[in-house]
């Protein structure tokens, strides 16, 4: 088992308020979706609550929404992300959100039990933004394996013969 887990950041701007009739059908899925990836394989952890600092300050902006959470690795987010209902509801965000120019998810590699704050994933996010994937702050499609794994070609690797 790896000594580090997976921390996701997801960050959206809605179109309009969240009480409106407009992303009324987002906000219906929230509780639905969230227990899903609570149910999920893999799920360790998720913000609850308002992506605000202890010292009341929004990181990532006033407007900004954003889901938080920490997986046991990158495939079991993927199947979460990608493969359950939460795709389904995410194939419509773009009836909800603003399109976004910039990064609006990062991934980055947090040691076992530790529960990132909205700071620390702020920070992740403006590093991959400035800097594009790296091994501190990536996406899906640039990712990074954990500190600990095998490097590519050790033990384990398809192919390899038995030593007997």
């Amino acid at each position: 088992m790896s000594a580090f887990q997976l921390a996701q950041l997801n960050v959206a701007t809605p179109l309009e308020a969240l009480d409106s009739p407009r992303l009324a059908d987002f906000v219906a899925n929230l509780d639905r979706i969230n227990a899903l990836a609570e149910q999920s394989p893999g799920f360790a952890w998720r913000l609850v609550g308002d992506a605000v600092d202890a010292k009341g300050a929004y990181p990532l902006g006033r407007e900004v929404i954003a889901t938080m959470s920490v997986w046991d690795g990158l495939e079991a987010l993927q199947a979460f992300a990608f493969r359950s209902g939460h795709a389904d509801v995410m194939k419509r965000r773009r009836e909800w959100f603003a399109k976004m120019t910039d990064a609006y998810v990062v991934l980055w590699w947090v040691p076992r039990g530790h529960r990132p704050d909205v700071n620390e994933a702020a920070d992740r996010l403006a590093l991959l933004r400035a800097h594009g994937p790296t091994a501190k702050a990536f996406s899906f499609k640039d990712a990074f394996p954990a500190p600990d794994a095998e490097p590519a070609g050790q033990a384990g690797e398809i192919g390899d013969s038995c030593p007997a």
